[in-house]
């Protein structure tokens, strides 16, 4: 999966304060580094443990049958996997599958540990507190996608990233489950209509104005 090595306890606690309950645990627990593109968890696996994210980010998506994918959500320091703890709380298989997508550091905390963990309710607290955050960002994805117009949720996706956006049309396509060749129509459409100008692997936004405009498109 990647290098070990070691990472001062008070780092990990400095991002996962609750984590100090569990203090005597940390100086035991090997810090693993990875390169974008390291799969950490696939669907259908055992839970291997807690992640704890120092630093990096971890991209969460599910997969269907047909290949198409759809991201769920992104874990960066300081920040909880929602599919983890659920498969550690009621011990079932994972439901999605986590991949690095930028050099990655994390620490893995045992089930057992976990476990031990939950028992102490300042770690049960923090632990249920993100679970929660996470719940409510999933349920707003649903919402996204059962509700909202693909072209709307594609100039959201456009906005916020300052006056480029460096991506690929498959990359887009991945982060609003759809396909490549939708994403694709539509920005063509996007830069026929002058809000957008493509090059490669770079999207500029030529009207913001217009992008908010139609993002915060209902569906009739």
């Amino acid at each position: 999966m990647g290098r070990m090595s070691v990472m001062p306890a008070s780092q990990l606690l400095s991002l996962y304060p609750a984590m100090g309950s569990l203090a005597g645990l940390l100086p035991s627990l090997p810090v693993m580094r990875c390169p974008a593109g390291t799969p950490l968890f696939r669907e259908n696996e055992v839970c291997q443990g807690f992640p704890l994210v120092m630093e990096g980010e971890v991209r969460v998506s599910r997969s269907a049958a047909n290949g198409r994918e759809l991201e769920l959500y992104r874990v960066q320091p300081g920040e909880m996997c929602l599919v983890s703890s659920a498969g550690l709380f009621a011990d079932q298989l994972l439901s999605a599958r986590g991949v690095t997508t930028l050099e990655t550091a994390l620490v893995l905390l045992p089930p057992k540990d976990f476990q031990t963990g939950m028992a102490d309710p300042v770690f049960r607290g923090y632990v249920l507190g993100l679970f929660a955050q996470r719940m409510t960002d999933l349920t707003s994805l649903i919402e996204a996608v059962a509700f909202q117009r693909l072209d709307s949720r594609l100039a959201a996706a456009l906005l916020g990233h300052g006056p480029q956006r460096l991506t690929t049309h498959q990359a887009l396509a991945d982060e609003l489950g759809t396909v490549r060749e939708i994403v694709t129509r539509l920005l063509h459409r996007f830069e026929r209509d002058g809000l957008i100008e493509l090059s490669r692997e770079c999207i500029t936004v030529r009207n913001s104005a217009a992008l908010r405009e139609l993002a915060a498109l209902q569906p009739r």
